[in-house]
């Protein structure tokens, strides 16, 4: 899984004012998503609306995670892929301080996001802190293993592998009973933990040292 390296770096974008850019678009990004989803959890009733709504502003979030980051940094060498990972390590750190001197002093969280960590920050901190990283550095990466193989990414293509890969990995988890696992949205969320990995372990088929 080891995308051309080759290739000459002047493609990549990973300086420094890039990196800060693209953490704080990032991180406010995550920071809407985060308070679309609480707001839609708080107001709307239990049922497939809500499920619908909180779906759809989970796919957005989730897409402009794993994709925006090496989309900026024009990721095709390894570079490209350590911005992203920069970009989504320092964009967890934006959205954390957002979270925690606004979006959680202003009532849009419900009982159920407290009482999943027992009311406290420290066990969803480090949490984010480890996603915000690992989905771009893994998105980065299939779109630099895309551009190997076609000369240029396709974040579409891109998704939609990541998506169906969340979906089977989701549904095995239910399938053989890892605990906490259902078919519900919070399932679907985390399976795209392993979703990314496997998308982009596909992706390397055919590279060169893939």
């Amino acid at each position: 899984m080891h995308p051309a390296v080759e290739l000459h770096a002047a493609r990549d974008v990973n300086d420094v004012p890039s990196i800060v850019r693209g953490a704080v678009k990032l991180g406010l990004i995550e920071a809407m998503a985060v308070l679309i989803f609480s707001l839609a959890s708080r107001f709307l009733p239990s049922g497939p609306v809500e499920t619908i709504v909180l779906a759809i502003v989970l796919l957005a979030g989730v897409a402009a995670v794993i994709l925006l980051p090496g989309l900026w940094t024009r990721a095709r060498t390894i570079d490209g892929i350590a911005g992203a990972a920069g970009i989504g390590l320092s964009a967890a750190v934006v959205f954390l301080l957002i979270d925690v001197t606004i979006l959680q002093n202003i009532g849009t969280y419900s009982n159920r996001w407290l009482e999943v960590g027992g009311g406290s920050n420290w066990w969803y901190h480090p949490v984010w802190w480890m996603a915000g990283t690992f989905l771009p550095w893994m998105g980065a990466w299939l779109l630099a293993n895309q551009s190997v193989k076609r000369g240029q990414p396709s974040a579409v293509m891109a998704f939609a592998t990541v998506v169906v890969c969340a979906v089977v990995a989701a549904a095995v988890a239910v399938i053989i009973g890892v605990p906490g696992a259902g078919w519900n949205l919070p399932t679907f969320g985390v399976a795209f933990l392993p979703g990314v990995a496997l998308a982009t372990a596909l992706s390397a088929l055919g590279t060169r040292g893939g």
